[in-house]
């Protein structure tokens, strides 16, 4: 089971690899405005922050014959489908159509989380919920590596038609692992009515005060390091490193450092209370968004910056993993695709207002001041696991 969902995570990992890592990167080499730049991929993860909105259609329709792994290959074909014509057209002189068909395919992609979300819910054993998650994350960092560094990599020899291609091709890979998954679990019940499933499903998941609570941490605690994350490409190209070198970085020690951390992350949050890991983990990776922080106003360049931010991620691994656990005990298994994916939407919804946010103030006072400040902002997330120290679902 845990290889199964680490490639379906893959197949998560890939877009967002070259949305948040390598595009972003690919087009300030092209000389594009860091404040433009954060602002278009704002924009695409628009579609997770909203996910929410649609989840509890996918726990509602549902049927003996339609479950969560229909949804999830529905998906994945649609956003395939969405990324073909983008072989065969140039940004540069069709933008709109090329930001219009992104944004489909993110669509799809974030409906395609949901449903796989929730087949892990259904699926995961609640003592070995860390490790699930550890499983999960490493999948997705091998797509976001193969897309995120790689295609950097990639683009050099092939442009924009090999990076999509490619893309294509392992998002539509993943298909036959999904169609040998073992069977969904019955539903409990059998409902009379899908609207009105679709309306009990999404008045449980709001009326809960832990969703609340954990959706206060969820847009506050990532506000640093999902900046940093955005802005770490364009900040290595500023500081004079190459596209290729930024390339390679992203796809091995970034992914690397990610990976060790989220397996450790996600033992370490097995073994003792959620609540007192997540808070620890979120105060590792304030300090090191600092890091990088001071680092680029010291001026450090090159080694320096990639060392520093090798940490950051590291750190990153290690709070997903045990954050995510956190949500699942958090979550209902019920209504799991409503309530587990609101609070991956505000994990999304957090980084399309702290990436927005960090490039306005980069525009404004350089990167060191800016991340340093993201920083901060991140800390205020612990106001609201004090709530979960005693209170549960």
């Amino acid at each position: 089971m845990l290889w199964q969902f680490g490639v379906l995570y893959f197949s998560e990992g890939a877009p967002i690899g070259f949305l948040w890592w390598a595009m972003p990167t690919l087009l300030r080499t092209e000389g594009v405005a860091v404040e433009r730049i954060t602002a278009l991929t704002a924009a695409l993860v628009l579609p997770w922050t909203l996910k929410f909105l649609w989840a509890p259609l996918i726990d509602a329709l549902r049927g003996p014959r339609w479950g969560f792994r229909h949804w999830a290959g529905a998906a994945q074909i649609g956003m395939g489908l969405a990324l073909v014509p983008l072989c065969f057209i140039d940004p540069g002189e069709t933008f709109a159509w090329w930001f219009a068909l992104l944004l489909t395919h993110a669509v799809c992609a974030a409906t395609q989380d949901v449903a796989i979300d929730a087949l892990a819910l259904k699926a995961a054993d609640e003592r070995a919920r860390g490790k699930l998650t550890a499983a999960m994350q490493a999948g997705m960092l091998v797509g976001r590596s193969l897309f995120g560094g790689g295609a950097i990599l990639v683009a050099g020899y092939a442009g924009w038609p090999g990076v999509f291609a490619a893309l294509i091709l392992a998002v539509w890979s993943a298909l036959a692992v999904l169609w040998r998954m073992d069977p969904e679990p019955p539903m409990e019940t059998v409902v009379e009515s899908k609207l009105h499933t679709f309306a009990t499903t999404l008045r449980e998941g709001f009326a809960r005060r832990t969703t609340w609570w954990g959706l206060g941490f969820a847009l506050l605690a990532g506000a640093g390091f999902e900046a940093a994350g955005a802005l770490a490409g364009p900040l290595l190209i500023d500081s004079g490193v190459t596209a290729e070198s930024t390339g390679w970085f992203f796809a091995g020690p970034v992914v690397v450092a990610m990976a060790l951390g989220g397996v450790v992350g996600g033992l370490w949050a097995d073994n003792g209370s959620r609540v007192s890991r997540v808070s620890l983990a979120s105060v590792g990776v304030s300090l090191g968004v600092l890091a990088v922080g001071f680092a680029a106003l010291s001026g450090a360049t090159g080694a320096g910056l990639m060392g520093c931010l090798a940490g950051l991620y590291l750190g990153i691994g290690c709070f997903t993993a045990a954050s995510y656990a956190l949500f699942m005990d958090l979550t209902d298994p019920k209504i799991g695709a409503t309530q587990f994916s609101t609070f991956m939407a505000a994990t999304n919804g957090c980084e399309a207002w702290a990436v927005w946010m960090g490039g306005k103030l980069v525009t404004r006072f350089e990167y060191g001041p800016a991340f340093i400040a993201m920083a901060v902002v991140g800390l205020l997330g612990l106001l609201f696991l004090r709530p979960l120290r005693t209170r549960r679902k």
